[in-house]
């Protein structure tokens, strides 16, 4: 199976990038779930704001997942680790399903490593993408 690209705007890229730089230091309690993240990073198309699709997860976009094995759905927001809150829906981008849907699109599927297996999610719909947004409030 090929790897798909991901798309991740210029401006996402900058903040994840100095993010990343940000987890280097030695007690920073995020250093290891950043590697995931400098790797999407490293394979990601970077393009800007106003050229990615509508569907794809950016950064603080809303979105519906679909659970593969149990059939539910899921909405989530994915944020920056100080904004994250799960009990709100707010995920960070670097735990392990933020990163996994960072840049794809609607009908995608997701999968990562869990203690008990692997975790399939569906990405149903884009609820909300600040890239869009913008686009209408200027149109």
């Amino acid at each position: 199976m090929t790897e798909k690209t991901v798309l991740i705007t210029h401006s996402d890229a900058e903040r994840l990038v100095a993010l990343l730089e940000a987890t280097q230091s030695a007690v920073h309690r995020d250093r290891t779930a950043a590697a995931p993240l400098a790797e999407e990073l490293r394979r990601a198309r970077r393009v800007a704001s106003d050229a990615v699709p509508a569907d794809v997860v950016t950064m603080n976009s809303r979105f519906v997942v679909t659970d593969l094995d149990s059939r539910r759905d899921m909405e989530f927001a994915l944020v920056y680790p100080a904004d994250a809150n799960a009990d709100e829906g707010r995920i960070s981008v670097l735990s392990p399903v933020g990163t996994a849907v960072l840049g794809y699109a609607e009908g995608d599927v997701i999968e990562w490593p869990v203690p008990a297996g692997r975790r399939r999610f569906r990405i149903r719909k884009v609820v909300f993408q600040p890239e869009a947004a913008a686009a209408c409030a200027t149109a």
